[in-house]
């Protein structure tokens, strides 16, 4: 699926100044109220990548903390020290979960190049677009709001029936999650209607893209899952207010209810996370490979498959809390089934690269980080699916780190592949391509020497959550806290190059890369309205007739004949 342009600026060569999204207008007043998604796209970027740095704060005061096994930062024989420990977790996953990873690819990278891939001007509904952005950041003020009420301490889950007894600032945050569902279902609802309905001329289902049937397969569990959550936490809210028995046993309620609920969302919304990142890496590994994608159609419908398994399985988060044999078997099975379409995924990611022409560029480098992360985030959940050893590992340090390995390793791993991917489209600037790859290969070791440990630790019994631990412990959370700030060099790092990049890189061609969908035929940065005519179809992922044009600095695109618009 390329396109031909017919304007010689649009051929690769260097973006025309005079007029782009971000010069079209000028002043605060054209950001805040725009109704161009590019632009939606970077203030989500923005927000979102605030929200990351004040969960990644979170996380190193966490590891600072583990360095001692009576704690650093704050110890004693009172509860005051398991009480401020546990608001620290609990903020770092409701940030990271509700702030960063489940908005993060579709948010900003999905609003920004979902109407460039299809060849239209903008999504279908605009406004509401422009209404989900807001009711994201309403949301995130909300619940960041409690820490200053009086910080959560119950963990992201909200477990009953402590969430409803305790007496913290439970009811700004989970009522700020509940306004964040809006955001994401009206997102999911703008996407599916996009896809739907503006897709260009020969453009069919199985010639998108595939980060397009990634985001679709997410909207879908955005408009069907996210509903369930906002039901649960209202009902959450109703039972701190009033006391009506639904989910607090004082009252007659029943806490595993709640536990059914909220997994019934929070399972699939893992493929919210992972989905659209899979969908990155498709589009990465085409492009560095310089191959059409192998079993294209597989890869495609991989997506759906794991978007309906993934409502199917939530009960393998309850195995120990007192389900019945036969159905703990069920979802035993159920999850090990959710495991296949994924593997579709990864060995026909690997036979794409197989005899390919790999340029390791840095976006590509995060993407072959990415296999290694996700297949042992991948591998380690058949041990938690396994009913023999989750009893064994439930509720301890194996458990965080095959999550940090599925969620941090995969998605985060492919949010800053595509936020590297798609920088120079974004801005018009190159960024350092030396210090990319320096950066990724630094937050890649640091990231395995924070959570490789922690499985050691989860297979020797250590439980998670604990403030306090035994010293046997503590050779493990010192490794853990020195690969944490080795991360957070690393991401320095690129923060540092990127933003210099803004003033001093150099100025992008409209494809740097050699990518072959339709937002690298329009200037890097896209005009206000995308594309000036009507871009021309053809198959996915042909990269035939791109050749790299020295002058230019970018690839251009050789006319085909015979070819119509």
């Amino acid at each position: 699926m390329t396109a031909i342009p017919t304007e010689p600026r649009f051929l690769g060569g260097l973006a025309p100044r005079e007029d782009n999204y971000l010069t079209h207008q000028a002043g605060i007043g054209s950001w805040v109220f725009t109704l161009d998604h590019k632009r939606i796209g970077v203030m989500y970027l923005v927000a979102i990548l605030v929200a990351f740095l004040l969960g990644g704060i979170f996380a190193l005061l966490i590891r600072v903390q583990l360095l001692r096994p009576e704690g650093l930062l704050f110890h004693g024989s009172d509860l005051s020290v398991y009480k401020t420990y546990n608001q620290l977790f609990t903020l770092h996953g409701a940030v990271m979960i509700f702030l960063v990873l489940i908005p993060g690819v579709p948010g900003a990278l999905g609003n920004f190049v979902l109407p460039l891939m299809l060849g239209a001007k903008d999504v279908a509904f605009p406004r509401l677009n422009l209404w989900s952005f807001y009711l994201y950041v309403l949301g995130a003020l909300l619940a960041l709001a409690s820490i200053l009420i009086g910080a959560v301490d119950t963990g992201w889950t909200f477990y009953t029936p402590y969430a409803a007894q305790t007496n913290t600032a439970v009811i700004p945050l989970v009522f700020g999650a509940f306004i964040l569902g809006f955001s994401s279902i009206f997102t999911g609802m703008n996407f599916i209607v996009t896809i739907h309905k503006m897709r260009p001329a020969g453009m069919t289902w199985f010639r998108m893209p595939l980060l397009l049937w990634s985001l679709y397969a997410t909207a879908i569990i955005q408009i069907m899952a996210t509903p369930v959550l906002g039901i649960t936490l209202l009902l959450l809210i109703l039972e701190r207010l009033f006391q009506l028995g639904i989910f607090d046993p004082y009252f007659g309620g029943d806490p595993l209810l709640f536990q059914h609920f909220f997994w019934f969302y929070s399972h699939p919304a893992v493929y919210i996370m992972i989905l659209p990142a899979m969908g990155v890496m498709s589009e990465v590994i085409a492009t560095f490979s310089r191959r059409e994608i192998f079993g294209y159609r597989f890869v495609a419908l991989s997506s759906i498959a794991i978007a309906v398994i993934g409502f199917f399985v939530w009960g393998h988060h309850m195995f120990p809390n007192g389900q019945s044999g036969p159905l703990n078997t069920i979802f035993s099975g159920l999850t090990m089934l959710v495991a296949l379409p994924s593997a579709v995924k990864v060995w026909n990611w690997l036979a794409t690269m197989y005899k390919g022409s790999i340029s390791l560029q840095t976006p590509m480098c995060y993407s072959l980080a990415f296999f290694f992360l996700f297949a042992i985030g991948g591998l380690t959940g058949l041990f938690l699916a396994s009913l023999s050893t989750n009893f064994h590992l439930h509720d301890t340090y194996f458990v965080v780190a095959h999550f940090h390995y599925v969620m941090i390793g995969g998605t985060m791993f492919m949010f800053i592949a595509g936020l590297h991917y798609w920088w120079p489209k974004m801005t018009g600037r190159m960024f350092n391509d030396a210090l990319g790859r320096l950066a990724c290969l630094l937050l890649f070791v640091g990231f395995n020497v924070t959570f490789f440990p922690q499985f050691l630790m989860g297979t020797h019994g250590m439980p998670r959550r604990y403030a306090v631990y035994k010293p046997e412990f503590q050779p493990y959370h010192v490794l853990s806290t020195i690969g944490g700030f080795l991360q957070f060099a690393a991401l320095v790092l690129i923060a540092g190059y990127l933003v210099h990049s803004l003033y001093r890189g150099r100025r992008a061609a409209a494809n740097p890369w050699g990518g072959s969908t339709l937002e690298w035929t329009c200037s890097s940065p896209p005009p206000h309205d995308n594309f000036p005519t009507p871009p021309v179809v053809r198959a996915p992922y042909d990269h035939k007739h791109l050749l790299w044009n020295e002058t230019l600095g970018g690839y251009e695109w050789q006319p085909v004949e015979n070819e119509t618009r």
